[in-house]
């Protein structure tokens, strides 16, 4: 089976390859389809932001698709940044212009209301169905960015039990209890099933 990967960000394309690399199938990402169309991410949530991206791109291509939408949610912040982790400093923002912009609006406040977690939505379509899984994972966002693995918020998040942040837990680590790792458990399971029929 060939397996579209609806994302165009080479660090969702690694992490997500890696947890699905013993499975029978090939994967393919957006880079090898340069003329597809962006969808209007037009969701309210996470999940409703996958469900478009995967039936968008599958219609394009033909291709059983997985897409995700996934971000950070700051409790301190009302849930910002959210849906619009991504862009959050700006359209088009670098992962360290969204870091810095987050460490500026949390500069003083203290480590107990500091309390954050990512959320991952991920959504599969085979043109017949439309299946969806959904991964969380709590910690806090720390005073200062540390450690050069990861993308996006991985240098300011400290997952809950941890005393580092994702970025300098490595991706081995953070791909066993992330959010992403956490919604693609339970979206493998879905694939091992299409598999079979």
């Amino acid at each position: 089976m060939k397996l579209l990967l609806a994302t165009g960000n080479r660090g969702k394309v690694r992490e997500i390859t890696e947890m699905l690399r013993d499975l029978p199938i090939e994967i393919v990402s957006l880079r090898e389809f340069p003329h597809v169309t962006p969808p209007v991410e037009s969701g309210k949530s996470f999940a409703a932001n996958a469900r478009i991206k995967a039936e968008t791109y599958f219609r394009q291509t033909g291709l059983v698709t997985l897409a995700e939408d996934s971000g950070l949610r700051v409790d301190y912040l009302r849930g910002q940044p959210g849906i619009f982790s991504a862009r959050f400093a700006r359209d088009g923002a670098t992962d360290a212009e969204n870091v810095r912009k987050l460490l500026r609006l949390l500069r003083g406040v203290k480590t107990g209301k500091r309390t954050a977690h990512f959320m991952c939505a991920v959504a599969i379509v085979d043109g017949k169905n439309l299946w969806t899984a959904v991964g969380k994972c709590k910690g806090r966002i720390a005073a200062r960015a540390s450690g050069r693995s990861g993308f996006g918020y991985d240098p300011i998040f400290i997952p809950k039990g941890y005393r580092t942040t994702f970025a300098r837990l490595g991706e081995e680590a953070k791909n066993k209890i992330s959010h992403r790792a956490r919604a693609l458990r339970k979206a493998r399971a879905i694939l091992e099933r299409l598999l079979t029929e």
